[in-house]
């Protein structure tokens, strides 16, 4: 299991970067022609950016969207059509760009026809079992917290099942659901997203590993990757060579 961090001067330099290197992974994984990739999407601005350009180097990248599952880490419980909701404007975007496939496509239940969060992630839990991420993507809060998962919360504690449902958000927004920080763990590589000022505190303390905060101690079984942007990186240690 190996750590990599990644800087860059700017956030829109990291979603480049970032968005250039998923197409680069999930081309090599699929070189296999049995492998279906798949791959876990976060939440968040920088993601939303990343997302944008990485539908437009699809085609003609050696992607094919057909062997390409989407499953999301966490999401608002409310009705399909909130903007706020995660899958709604991401699957816009991508949908735009290449064919998905609808079948491949997992997004987390809404609150339209289901009784509530709990439920909704116990139906998510179904449909999820236990495929392990090829590559799962997290966005990292200035607290600490990934998906929907909060230091100091329930949702924190240890946890038996893949997915929970959170009443009361510690972010005071609508109930949630979230995958769980052993169903995290299960990817095969985490990519976490980190950009801002107010990131550079929470930068350190979960690269050194930190056991309070989520983005402390969720790591991929393979490689973890940082992309971190110059703000973000404000509190790491710089490594001067000399030649």
């Amino acid at each position: 299991m190996n750590d990599q961090v990644l800087r860059f001067a700017r956030a829109d330099e990291l979603a480049d970067r970032a968005a250039a290197m998923l197409v680069d992974r999930i081309a090599a994984i699929q070189a296999d022609p049995e492998r279906i990739v798949h791959l876990c999407l976060t939440g968040g601005r920088i993601a939303h950016h990343l997302y944008e350009i990485f539908g437009a180097q699809i085609e003609g990248s050696g992607v094919d969207p057909g062997r390409l599952e989407l499953w999301w880490t966490d999401e608002r419980f409310t009705s399909t059509d909130d903007p706020a909701r995660h899958a709604g404007p991401t699957l816009a975007l991508l949908a735009g760009q290449f064919a998905l496939d609808p079948a491949r496509t997992h997004p987390m239940p809404a609150a339209d026809g289901v009784a509530d969060a709990d439920a909704a992630a116990a139906t998510y839990a179904k449909e999820l079992r236990d495929v392990p991420f090829d590559i799962c993507l997290l966005s990292v809060g200035p607290e600490g917290h990934v998906a929907g998962i909060f230091p100091g919360h329930p949702s924190f504690d240890a946890q038996t099942q893949p997915v929970i449902g959170l009443t009361g958000s510690p972010k005071g927004e609508d109930d949630r659901i979230s995958l769980t920080v052993p169903a995290l763990s299960r990817s095969r590589e985490v990519w976490f997203l980190l950009s801002g000022p107010d990131k550079a505190g929470v930068a350190a303390r979960a690269l050194q590993g930190s056991p309070d905060i989520p983005a402390g101690v969720v790591r991929g079984t393979d490689d973890t990757l940082w992309f971190i942007d110059r703000d973000a990186a404000a509190e790491l240690p710089w490594f001067h060579c000399a030649l």
